[in-house]
């Protein structure tokens, strides 16, 4: 996970949690205690501390900004904040999906900042971005999903930062006819929707998502405009079988998807869904190798890999996978 930027959560009562603060997870809060593994030897990280991890911290506060992986405790935050790689998160801070590996709060968002669109620019140049991400929360209350406004972002950026490349990170449109349409044409450079799991796991982990409709998301891109790459990512150790991992590659292939993720899912609370299982660093390596032979541009896998990390470097190991695949 790269820097997780959210502009609008602003509300002092939760960041104190004092009185009056609405529960983050309202769905979640009297369900029981699910049991918490204990991490292995091999989920370890540098602590954030060094001189670029402060400066990009110093920008955040300075702008008021509040930050995902803060929140969340990503492992990855002191890379990451090193190499001021930014992710932002459009929309709000509240989803309206409730999925069980999910520390993104709940509930029912408030309306669209019409401004938002311009701050990501601005803070985009301002931190001198050269490849960004977007992401954002579900909003199936929009009738569009939020389509147009991730268009407005899109073009935002090209206008004040035209050499950044741009690549987001988007809510699946399920039910918003016409949406993605609306984002592809807007002409982000990577594409990136996450299936999270495998289909068996879907009404535990994701239900309010459909496996089959993201595969189809994942595969019009590619008819509407085949230059852009898309990108797909999941967790393990949420109870999935090896041979559905492997089935879940052949769907994408047949997608067409250029680049798969894969890490491990980490518990945020004990309310969500527990973590079954600490897959292996040898187990990811084999994961990493068998997406490759099934013809995927690029693959990631390991425990601490997630969607935004390394966005950068791997957007210019796509486009030279591109290359050579072209030249063969």
């Amino acid at each position: 996970m790269a820097l997780v930027i959210d502009l609008l959560n602003n509300d002092p009562r939760r960041k104190s949690g004092g009185p009056g603060a609405a529960p983050r997870h309202p769905e979640k809060a009297h369900r029981p205690d699910q049991p918490v593994l204990r991490k292995p030897d091999w989920i370890r990280v540098k602590a954030p501390g060094s001189a670029k991890w402060a400066e990009t911290n110093k920008i955040v506060k300075e702008n008021g900004l509040v930050t995902v992986c803060e929140e969340a405790g990503c492992p990855n935050i002191g890379e990451c904040w090193e190499k001021k790689h930014a992710t932002f998160m459009i929309m709000g801070d509240t989803c309206t999906r409730a999925c069980a590996f999910c520390n993104v709060k709940t509930g029912m968002p408030g309306a669209l900042d019409a401004n938002e669109p311009r701050h990501i620019a601005e803070a985009v140049a301002k931190l001198g971005l050269s490849h960004v991400v977007i992401t954002s929360v579900d909003r199936d209350d929009l009738a569009d999903g939020g389509a147009a406004h991730f268009a407005q972002v899109i073009r935002a950026i090209r206008e004040l930062s035209p050499k950044t490349t741009i690549e987001i990170l988007t809510p699946d449109f399920l039910r918003k006819d016409g949406a993605l349409e609306v984002v592809v044409a807007a002409r982000p450079d990577v594409f990136n929707h996450n299936l999270e799991t495998v289909p068996s796991k879907y009404l535990t982990v994701r239900p309010g998502a459909r496996y089959f409709h993201s595969i189809r998301l994942l595969q019009r891109v590619k008819e509407l405009d085949s230059s852009i790459f898309t990108k797909s990512g999941i967790m393990v150790g949420l109870g999935e079988e090896r041979h559905e991992v492997l089935q879940l590659m052949d769907d994408l292939r047949s997608a067409d998807v250029d680049f798969l993720t894969i890490g491990q899912y980490l518990q945020p609370t004990k309310k969500h869904h527990p973590v079954l299982r600490f897959v292996t660093p040898d187990e990811f390596t084999s994961f990493e190798s068998v997406a490759r032979a099934k013809g995927f541009l690029l693959a990631s896998a390991s425990p601490l890999t997630r969607s935004s990390h390394h966005a950068g470097e791997d957007f210019a190991r796509l486009k030279a996978a591109r290359a050579a695949k072209n030249k063969a």
